[in-house]
């Protein structure tokens, strides 16, 4: 398994891989669309635990060239499900 970055990393890989979906997550909470700060540290908690945080990296820099959203995330993904759900809101 590889393993790296702290909380804070993943925090943000969890946003990259939101925003290359088209969803933006921090104006949900603004708007109050997030269901909880539990919902959010548990996206987090669950990219921790990913097997792939290297292939997400490289997926979300070739996503960051391209001018639409991603249709999909990667199946690796821990939050794959969930993400896609919120991406079709």
């Amino acid at each position: 398994m590889t393993k790296f970055g702290t909380f804070e990393t993943h925090a943000r890989l969890v946003e990259r891989m939101a925003g290359a979906l088209g969803v933006d997550l921090e104006e949900r909470a603004q708007r109050g669309e997030e269901a909880s700060e539990v919902e959010a540290t548990d996206r987090v908690y669950r990219c921790l635990s990913c097997t792939a945080p290297d292939m997400c990296v490289k997926f979300l820099e070739a996503q960051a060239e391209l001018t639409v959203p991603a249709v999909a995330a990667p199946r690796y993904c821990r939050n794959k499900s969930e993400l896609e759900r919120l991406a079709a809101t």
